[in-house]
């Protein structure tokens, strides 16, 4: 595999980054640029998809850090087939992990959009990965060119998801994402999404008044943020109302830059396998590069696009859906190459 990027152009202001980077490279021989080029009655499907997400990050740039989680949250289970967007009283969008996941309406919209233009033809799952790739370079992150071609599963089980945890130590979910054949760099930085990602208070409680049952606060946890954190997440609060940055660094909140790997060095990661990245011997040193280097654009463009590339149906597999919700077929309507 070869991947090379270039730096296209850059402009940075005080409230706003944006850095475009185009990646080329070739993650799975069924997969390909340009899949889509001249089939759809010569309309441009990426454009559609495009200008979709730009009207919502427009609206509500928080819709980016959703997009992204949607991306993550589908390719982990079963590859990237879109079987998260499938209803079902059991389907995968009721797995606890995916309850909080949010983007499917940007999904459903270009969808509806593109079977106006040209009916049967994009799969859902290449809908997920073009409006990933779009709201990252909306947030200022690298635009890489996203290879498409993928086909949509019918099977979504929310017995099926096996999410890593935000509790994992590294080892743990180094082991998690080795199964999906990304390894330990890689994984360092896909979880450098969180540079715009948001959680809620359930996620790391524990951290600021019970670690590991001691009664005390993480002890990696700088003490300045657990008494920020404290006030916003009460010990006894059943409700988790208010979105807390994973990046510290408020002034990037909704900025892709390396400013996560920057905080977490500095003990302000507030999910526990954040913190563990920039401590953990078989972590540390990328996140030290990552956090010093200006290189992380182009290389967490890499990475979307190895995950994009994980167990996907293509050819004969698979189906295109009618309607990305629509409700799971029976296993054995499915088609095999």
């Amino acid at each position: 595999m070869k991947i090379s990027a270039a730096v296209v152009a850059a402009a940075f202001s005080l409230a706003f980054s944006f850095i475009l980077v185009n990646f080329t490279g070739q993650c799975d021989a069924a997969l390909q640029q340009g899949f889509y080029k001249g089939k759809c009655n010569s309309q441009d499907v990426e454009a559609i998809v495009a200008s979709v997400v730009k009207r919502r990050f427009n609206d509500k740039p928080r819709v980016a850090a959703g997009l992204i989680r949607l991306f993550f949250h589908d390719c982990f289970v079963n590859g990237c087939d879109a079987s998260i967007l499938l209803d079902g009283d059991s389907s995968e969008k009721t797995a606890p992990p995916n309850l909080s996941v949010s983007g499917y309406d940007v999904i459903d919209e270009a969808k509806g959009l593109l079977e106006e233009a040209c009916a049967g033809v994009v799969s859902c799952a290449d809908i997920i990965a073009i409006a990933a790739r779009d709201a990252l370079q909306l947030s200022g992150g690298g635009r890489y060119e996203v290879q498409t071609g993928r086909r949509d599963g019918s099977v979504s089980l929310a017995s099926n998801v096996d999410l890593p945890s935000p509790r994992f130590s590294v080892s743990q979910s180094a082991d998690a994402f080795a199964k999906k054949g990304i390894g330990l760099t890689d994984m360092v930085l896909l979880l450098g999404g969180h540079t715009i990602g948001f959680t809620n208070c359930s996620l790391f409680r524990d951290r600021l008044y019970n670690f590991d049952n001691t009664g005390k606060p993480d002890p990696t946890m700088d003490p300045l943020l657990v008494m920020k954190l404290r006030l916003i997440c009460p010990r006894n609060s059943p409700a988790d109302r208010t979105p807390v940055s994973l990046d510290q660094n408020l002034a990037s909140t909704f900025i892709v830059d390396n400013s996560f790997y920057k905080q977490i060095r500095l003990g302000r990661g507030i999910l526990q396998i954040d913190q563990a990245l920039a401590l953990d011997p078989l972590t540390n040193n990328t996140v030290a590069s990552l956090a010093n280097g200006n290189d992380f654009l182009a290389r967490f463009g890499q990475a979307m696009v190895k995950l994009g590339a994980v167990d996907v149906l293509t050819d004969s597999q698979g189906e295109i859906r009618e309607s990305c919700h629509l409700k799971n077929k029976p296993r054995s309507t499915l088609l095999f190459g």
